[in-house]
């Protein structure tokens, strides 16, 4: 019989979901150092690569608010396993396209089609719920976030070595290494869903917009999304501005930036690898998740009011706790939909992500044009991390609210809940 959330988990597939969320995410980070500059290589000009990177940006972002909630709502229908191996043979093929791109446009094609198959991640989540008990899927979403953070430190370190070699090398060992993945879920991986519990597909409730109506079906699930907004939409902060800051306050270059990013998905493993199951153990959901956020509102404000790098440094060590946050409000919206639409979910939340990804460079990007120069509109240069932390005390508060108690839905005929 499938594993379910009734039934103990498989180490099996657990340990084929942390396996293909770390190659997945080490395939993505690889081409992070060289792809704007084989965009600048294709471009033919630094100021045409800057206009192409951003068009890249946002169009791998449409793609995750299109796609996640159609790629969710698919693995409700048919089960994980296929949704999973298709999106995992197909990010291999991407990065294929990609490597062979004679020009922009077909790399463009390789990014909108990176941000459809990487749109998988909503299955993952949803495979990790199936296959967990609630009381322990704060964990086990906790895991997968830490595979994802060793995914993004390997992933970067490896594609600025093989970038040395040749621009085109790092999609190459990314295409590998997909591949890799597909391979060994072939083998692997069972299914999780099982055929009675799965709902028929509709594109009333797959296309991002029905699927969002999901998120307000229930009153404490609807503020548990607006918590995952603002967790995203700080998130960004460092995306947009920290390179920038860091040069700009403390005079940091290339070799400072990367070492501090590298630390930080050191300590985002450790966080969520090792701390959130003791931590929701003994403090449960709701109090790991405002805990969370309460330490990244002091961590970046920290952070934006550090007058040296040391104490920024210092600083990043209560943010890391940040990371107990995101499982625990995973853990509490699962809870709060039936098993048949796991999948929708998380195709939902990553619409919600996805949304939070293009506000959100915009805005800190805005606010930190406006502290800096010689006539600044704001008066403090970290004022972009003083916004942040507002907005994670804020969902600290609205999270407090949120995670009550809830049960879960039953279902009708048809598959909705009620």
């Amino acid at each position: 019989m499938p594993p379910n959330s009734s039934s103990p988990a498989r180490p099996a597939a657990i340990i084929f979901i942390l396996v293909t969320a770390l190659l997945d995410v080490m395939s993505m980070g690889i081409v992070v150092p060289v792809l704007p500059q084989l965009i600048g290589e294709l471009a033919g000009s630094t100021s045409a690569a800057g206009l192409w990177n951003g068009l890249f940006v946002a169009l791998w972002a449409v793609m995750q608010f299109l796609c996640s909630p159609i790629i969710g709502s698919l693995s409700d229908r048919f089960g994980r396993r296929p949704v999973i191996l298709i999106s995992v043979a197909g990010l291999a093929l991407d990065f294929i396209l990609m490597a062979l791109a004679p020009n922009l446009w077909w790399l463009a094609v390789g990014r909108i089609l990176g941000g459809i198959t990487s749109s998988s991640f909503t299955s993952t989540f949803a495979y990790m719920a199936d296959i967990t008990p609630p009381e322990k899927r704060a964990r086990g979403y906790g895991l997968i976030g830490a595979a994802f953070s060793a995914g993004f430190v390997a992933g970067p370190l490896l594609g600025g070595v093989l970038g040395e070699v040749s621009l085109r090398a790092p999609f190459w060992a990314a295409a590998g290494l997909s591949a890799l993945a597909f391979l060994y879920g072939l083998v692997v991986l069972p299914e999780s869903l099982a055929p009675a519990k799965r709902m028929t597909f509709s594109w009333h409730r797959a296309n991002p917009f029905g699927a969002l109506k999901l998120l307000r079906s229930h009153p404490e699930l609807s503020s548990l999304a607006m918590v995952n907004f603002l967790l995203y939409f700080a998130h960004h902060l460092f995306s947009a501005v920290f390179v920038l800051y860091a040069g700009d306050r403390y005079g940091w270059g290339a070799w400072q930036v990367g070492t501090l990013l590298a630390l930080v998905g050191v300590m985002d493993m450790g966080v969520q690898g090792l701390l959130v199951g003791p931590v929701v153990k003994r403090l449960g959901d709701r109090r790991t998740m405002v805990t969370g956020l309460s330490f990244g509102a002091i961590g970046i404000a920290a952070m934006g009011l550090a007058p040296n790098g040391w104490m920024f440094v210092a600083a990043m060590f209560p943010n890391a706790l940040w990371g107990l946050a995101m499982p625990a409000i995973q853990s509490l919206m699962t809870v709060r939909v039936s098993e048949s639409e796991q999948g929708q979910l998380q195709g939902a939340n990553n619409s919600v992500a996805s949304i939070a990804g293009v506000i959100s460079p915009i805005f800190f990007g805005a606010i930190y044009s406006m502290s800096v120069g010689p006539n600044p509109a704001l008066p403090h240069i970290g004022s972009a991390f003083l916004i942040a932390a507002i907005v994670l005390a804020s969902a600290a508060l609205l999270g407090w609210v949120a995670g009550r108690s809830g049960n879960v839905p039953s279902l009708d005929k048809d598959g909705a809940t009620h």
